[in-house]
């Protein structure tokens, strides 16, 4: 039996994450098996377990996918496929997702799961290093939606070649932009003190990138969205 998770928000209480679930649409089959397979794989590591998101997030994942009426989007860190089930189901009809992840393991599960939810029509993966996969793609407006958690050190890279590629009004999402509140003080990070770090760098160049609006959500860890402006006087791919 899958046992009621945890919540990632480090402000909520169990009690009001459980309350929060038991008011909100409720996950399926598919979603329950591939949490079910993260957290029993002997391929995965513990603190990759800790690193999927949460239920609420998926449902935000799906929500605003369907709200802005996506087509075309670009997940950067897969893991077990949990998020590109939620942002494939949110695509409009005819839309495509392309997930970027190096690992086989974890993709095993993901195409499982992505088959029992049938989505697996939209979705195309590619395993290669993240970035290759972007530089690869072409240099035009073609991009709805964006979802990025993968190495925080990357985040900013990842960042300047989707925004170049993100039509105006697209929207990109990172996840763990608040660290279980150790943003506010990043020398003190009791674990990954370099990974605090980058998403503290991370979110300054958010915050002063002209090019886009940007909103950090309390959901789960931290979930920054950042709308790119429909005109800006800055070249998209031009490094911060």
């Amino acid at each position: 039996m899958l046992a009621m998770p945890e919540p990632k928000s480090f402000f909520l209480s169990q009690e009001m994450f459980d309350y929060l679930l038991a008011h909100s649409t409720p996950i399926d089959d598919a979603q329950r098996w591939i949490i079910e397979q993260t957290a029993t794989s002997p391929d995965i590591p513990e603190v990759m377990r800790a690193s999927a998101i949460s239920p609420e997030q998926g449902n935000f994942l799906t929500f605003l996918t369907r709200t802005i009426r996506a087509r075309s989007a670009i997940e950067v860190g897969t893991f077990t496929g949990y998020s590109a089930v939620c942002i494939a189901r949110g695509l409009r009809p005819g839309g495509h997702l392309l997930c970027c992840d190096i690992s086989e393991p974890w993709a095993a599960i993901a195409r499982e799961g992505w088959a029992r939810a049938s989505v697996a029509d939209r979705i195309e993966l590619r395993l290669a290093p993240a970035l290759d996969t972007l530089r690869a793609l072409p240099r035009k407006p073609m991009l709805d939606l964006a979802f990025i958690d993968a190495d925080k050190g990357g985040y900013p890279s990842y960042y300047e070649e989707i925004l170049g590629r993100l039509r105006p009004g697209g929207v990109i999402l990172a996840d763990n932009t608040l660290w279980r509140g150790e943003v506010l003080d990043p020398a003190a990070a009791r674990e990954a003190p370099s990974e605090v770090q980058a998403i503290c760098a991370f979110n300054d160049m958010v915050a002063a990138d002209e090019r886009v609006e940007s909103l950090i959500l309390t959901v789960g860890d931290g979930l920054t969205m950042i709308r790119r402006r429909r005109q800006s006087s800055r070249n998209p791919f031009r490094r911060w």
